[in-house]
């Protein structure tokens, strides 16, 4: 085996996401920006030689190991190129669960993309990004590594130039179970579709799902009351993060230690926007 290497695993924010319609196979249709963040998990990845993946560590409480999304991420890369190799891997935590934040899916990504590395199977962006959406709707976004567009069900990403911006951050506690959310009855699922030139005039709406959780779990409406007192909160994905967008570090750190004294229970933390992920830049330099 050889030494263990270190990975990012950004986490993300979605700057909007609202539903336009719902497909035949019960999928519904939507659209969203994904802002990636200089902050997330770290993957610890080991090559092995005798073909085994493990994961090293806590995996997700009641999940078996071989449905663990990272060991299924790793075998996935493995049957696509019939790579003879395995790995050990381990992931220090830092994205909460539930929270909407895309920690496993950011996850997933990066060992599919540190594998193709270590493993030497140069599959490609592409075809790595094919693999990350049978495990996942939001995985090709980490796999590509860039703050993006979405729609269709997610796999459909344009790249996009978003300005540096800052981020206050809260986790409500909140385990919010996706599936469950899209069957909400007052689920808005006919919104209008939007165009990026909305987006950045400021056009769209927010959440689809904003309303829904704030009626339904009072931790977050608990957290949206606490950070409208230091600027606009918006919820990130279909969790209950929530998060305030500030234009540079001081003003977010400012902001925070004003939420810090005014609702010293609420976990809330900074993090910078990303223009291209952690990831990436940790791929650019030889290994």
């Amino acid at each position: 085996m050889t030494a263990w290497s270190e990975w990012p695993a950004p986490a993300k924010l979605n700057l909007f996401l609202q539903i336009t319609g719902r497909r035949p196979d019960g999928y519904h249709t939507l659209q969203s920006v994904f802002r990636l963040l200089e902050w997330g998990d770290t993957v610890r990845l080991r090559v092995r030689n005798d073909g085994r993946v493990c994961r090293v560590g806590e995996s997700v409480p009641g999940v078996a190991e071989q449905d663990d999304l990272l060991v299924r991420a790793a075998i996935a890369l493995q049957r696509a190129t019939n790579c003879k190799l395995g790995a050990d891997i381990s992931v220090e935590k830092r994205i909460p669960a539930g929270g909407g934040f895309g920690g496993g899916s950011s996850d997933a990504a990066t060992v599919l993309v540190a594998l193709d590395r270590l493993w030497g199977t140069h599959l490609g962006t592409d075809r790595l990004a094919e693999l990350g959406l049978a495990l996942g709707a939001d995985v090709p976004v980490f796999v590509r590594g860039d703050n993006a567009w979405a729609e269709g069900v997610g796999e459909i990403i344009t790249p996009i130039a978003l300005p540096p911006a800052w981020y206050v951050i809260a986790d409500p506690g909140v385990h919010v179970p996706t599936a469950s959310l899209f069957q909400i009855p007052e689920l808005t699922r006919d919104s209008p579709p939007a165009t990026m030139r909305d987006f950045v005039s400021g056009a769209v709406p927010g959440n689809a799902f904003e309303p829904l959780l704030r009626r339904r779990e009072p931790a977050v409406q608990a957290a949206f009351d606490a950070l409208a007192h230091i600027g606009t909160p918006r919820l990130t994905g279909t969790g209950s993060g929530l998060f305030v967008e500030f234009a540079d570090r001081e003003s977010a750190g400012s902001a925070l230690a004003r939420l810090r004294k005014g609702a010293p229970q609420l976990v809330a933390w900074s993090a910078a926007g990303a223009s291209v992920s952690p990831l990436r830049r940790a791929l650019s330099p030889a290994r």
